[in-house]
């Protein structure tokens, strides 16, 4: 049997994107850009079918279709006046999964110097941190930045390498503008995302369903414009971003004093072509440059006790330069032979070339500070206990070339649904640095030099001077089915699959399964109940193979984390609005560590598996609207 038909809005437009399916079923299709929709059901008699859409009411037609070869519905959706109600029916696609859907509109209401995406999660997610509000990076469930993959229309986001500090890193790669919808995985995630320990964030970006559209913002830390277009026909489609942020008004009150003049650019474009209702292309671009220019002057710094009051003070010269410049050109091929059946090819391409020079000079002075609580002098200087110097040397410059090649396809029959995916990728990476640190205490060299080293010898504390230059190829792939069963109005839910990764530097084959159980009982309450288990491989790039004297590992081990997780969530009401109630336990088991150290965001790797560990917690999270039309979250 063949169904057909169209969804328009009450005003005559036609609804892209929009669900169509059989009532009580997974059987069904979603609208092409013209609302319209197809699809082959097995099924006869009377037939009720069903159209849902973001932000409209649900709509129901029942036919009896006899012995019809086919049947046609026009259906016409109406606005709904019950948001919230809406957010959660949709949601509730989610729940048999560890995914989560992020509101990216509420980035607007964050109260930080860096508001993003990214920082939405610690508070919409589940085991989220981050150590600097300047920073868009972010740990989750005990992992490192590192351990988090990013998608953005499946195209894999990478970050620069050489950032040490958050107010550095700039603008975050997503921009909110042009963003339609964001999921996120604190574990347990399918086979079908990628090689990472901890987390995913998958995000899509939005093809425009209005002939024209955009927005412009301004303040003293910077703008943003972005514009969307649609043809009439709505078969070209695009949207662009333009930004532009500085922290410099923010700087200023840092302790250490001096000249800020950071600014950070981008753009961002996505643009797509239905060149048949079955094939459309889509490209995606980017552009970011982030200058970090400073000239630091004094730095004073209080520490210590009531007993033992202290203060440090450096008077500076010279200066800190950094630049980092990235593109990313990814194009897709999306064709759809059957309703059922979707196939999407991938090129993509990233660059990244940074730089960081620096020559700081700095006299320093460490003061005790007069603790007498009856003196006039209180909490002032009252001698000097020693004093010093200190010269802090880069010249760090590497540059990163990343090309991929990507093949996804999914199948969706009456009772299960199949995800597959294959990929190859090139990486090119150069890198020269030289960094050094003299330190002088009271006019000694620190470290001293050994005995009887020749005379006026200067030891240099933490040199690093090396080159490297690394070409290796990668290939990967997955495969993973999720089937659903209903029995007694039980709903089961299993998705099973696994994947592999083998890197050509140090010829590692690894991988391994991954599987998704959920369970809605037919109870009166909304709740359900699901765990996870998997292994998750993380095989090194640059930063992992790279140790502490520059040197590269060629024995370097993927790192290991299998999840164990357990969860539930409950969807009620309370105080006559929807309010939903998560929960998580998971254990983490970490094998091939790779240690590193951490100074603000910037991580140095050991470059050896010579670590093992475990993450263990709960995470917990209630949000709904405790305020009537706000949407809020507590989390723990």
């Amino acid at each position: 049997m063949r169904f057909t038909g169209v969804v328009k809005s009450n005003e005559g437009d036609p609804l892209p994107g929009a669900n169509v399916f059989i009532h009580k079923s997974n059987v069904g299709s979603s609208t092409n850009t013209n609302g319209q929709f197809s699809f082959d059901a097995d099924t006869g008699g009377v037939v009720r079918v069903a159209a849902t859409f973001i932000g409209y009411d649900t709509a129901f037609l029942e036919e009896n279709i006899g012995n019809r070869s086919s049947v046609n519905f026009q259906f016409t959706l109406r606005p709904s006046l019950k948001t919230m109600r809406a957010f959660v029916v949709e949601d509730d696609r989610l729940r048999q999964s560890t995914m989560i859907r992020i509101d990216a509109k509420q980035i607007d209401q964050l109260p930080t110097p860096n508001a993003s995406i990214e920082k939405t999660l610690q508070f919409q997610g589940l085991g989220v941190m981050s150590n600097n509000e300047m920073s868009s990076q972010y740990n989750v469930r005990g992992g490192s930045f590192d351990e988090n993959l990013v998608y953005v229309n499946d195209v894999l986001i990478y970050r620069p390498f050489l950032v040490r500090a958050g107010q550095q890193e700039g603008l975050s790669f997503l921009n909110p503008k042009m963003i339609a919808n964001v999921f996120f995985s604190s574990g347990g995630f399918d086979a079908k995302y990628g090689d990472k320990m901890s987390s995913v964030l998958d995000v899509k970006y939005k093809e425009p369903a209005k002939r024209f559209g955009g927005s412009a913002e301004a303040s003293f830390l910077g703008g943003a414009v972005h514009i969307e277009h649609s043809t009439e026909n709505h078969r070209f489609k695009q949207i662009h971003g333009v930004r532009y942020r500085t922290n410099q008004y923010l700087l200023g009150s840092l302790e250490v004093q001096g000249d800020y003049q950071p600014n950070f650019t981008d753009y961002q474009g996505f643009l797509s072509y239905d060149v048949t209702e079955k094939f459309k292309l889509g490209f995606l671009a980017n552009y970011s440059r982030n200058r970090y220019l400073f000239i630091p002057e004094t730095r004073q710094t209080d520490f210590g006790t009531i007993n033992e009051a202290l203060r440090l003070t450096v008077f500076f010269d010279g200066q800190e330069l950094n630049a980092y410049e990235t593109m990313v050109g990814a194009l897709t091929a999306e064709y759809k032979p059957k309703t059922n059946l979707n196939l999407k090819w991938i090129a993509s391409a990233y660059r990244s070339v940074e730089r960081e020079e620096f020559d700081v000079e700095g006299a320093y002075r460490l003061d005790e500070l007069d603790r007498d609580l009856g003196s006039d002098n209180f909490g002032n200087v009252a001698f000097s206990r020693g004093s010093g110097g200190i010269i802090n040397h880069a010249r760090n410059f590497l540059e990163a070339n990343v090309a991929i090649l990507e093949h996804k396809g999914s199948y969706t029959a009456k009772k299960y649904h199949v995800d597959w995916g294959a990929q190859g990728s090139l990486e090119d990476i150069k890198d020269d640095f030289s960094e050094w640190q003299m330190l002088d205490s009271s006019g000694y060299s620190l470290p001293q030099p050994p005995p009887f080293s020749p005379r006026n010898t200067i030891e240099l504390d933490e040199v690093v001077r090396n080159s490297n230059s690394i070409q290796s190829f990668r290939t990967q792939g997955y495969a993973q089915v999720r089937k659903l069963w209903v029995i007694d109005s039980n709903e089961i839910s299993l998705s099973a699959g696994g994947r592999f990764h083998y890197w050509s530097f140090n010829q590692q084959l690894v991988g391994g399964p991954r599987v998704n159980l959920s369970w809605k009982p037919n109870w009166e309450k909304n709740i359900l109940f699901k765990a996870a288990w998997g292994y998750y491989h993380q095989p090194a790039f640059y930063r992992e193979m790279r140790d502490l004297q520059g040197n590269i590992n060629p024995d370097i081990k993927a790192q290991t984390s299998i999840h164990y997780l357990v969860g539930m969530d409950v969807v009620f009401e309370m105080w006559n609005r929807p309010f939903k109630f998560q929960t998580e336990v998971y254990y983490k088991q970490l094998q091939n560590l790779i240690p590193y150290e951490i100074d603000n965001v910037r991580l140095r790797y050991y470059a050896t598996n010579n670590a093992v560990g475990y993450a263990t917690g709960i995470d917990l999270k209630l949000n709904g609207e405790f305020v009537p039309g706000v949407e809020s979250w507590i989390s723990m």
